[in-house]
């Protein structure tokens, strides 16, 4: 649920290297009960360039307990799991670059017309008093 629940975060994009090389990742994944389920934050990865660790920068214990999956719909995605009791693990990757999707676009448009929405009902039923909002009763 985004704005106006909740702020909403965007991941900044990788343009294509014109080299034709690809960007190192280092990416923080926060475990809940010794789980991490959900897709790496860019697009397609090198799988076999995925490394797991316990610290940043190769550091702390190397984590093998993972798998990776592809999304029928979205190939270019990926999907991982993590299994370990730790509270959060480093996940290093090679990308050559990011795929922007119809719902990167869609969730920015959603979130504009969210905050516009918010600020159109404030202009309605609240007093804009100095930069600050101030409801009248």
């Amino acid at each position: 649920m985004g704005y106006p629940d909740q702020i909403d975060l965007f991941k900044d994009k990788l343009n294509k290297k014109v080299s034709g090389g690809s960007y190192v990742i280092e990416e923080k994944l926060l475990l809940t009960n010794g789980v991490f389920s959900g897709p790496l934050a860019h697009d397609n990865i090198n799988n076999q360039s995925i490394s797991v660790y316990t610290g940043t920068k190769y550091s702390g214990e190397q984590l093998r307990n993972f798998t990776v999956s592809l999304p029928d719909e979205m190939p270019w995605q990926r999907m991982i799991r993590i299994f370990a009791e730790v509270p959060e693990v480093y996940v290093t990757y090679e990308t050559p670059g990011d795929t922007i999707e119809a719902d990167d676009i869609n969730a920015l448009q959603w979130g504009i017309t969210a905050v516009q929405s918010e600020l159109e009902r404030y202009k309605a039923t609240g007093q804009i008093d100095g930069g600050s909002f101030r409801r009248e009763a």
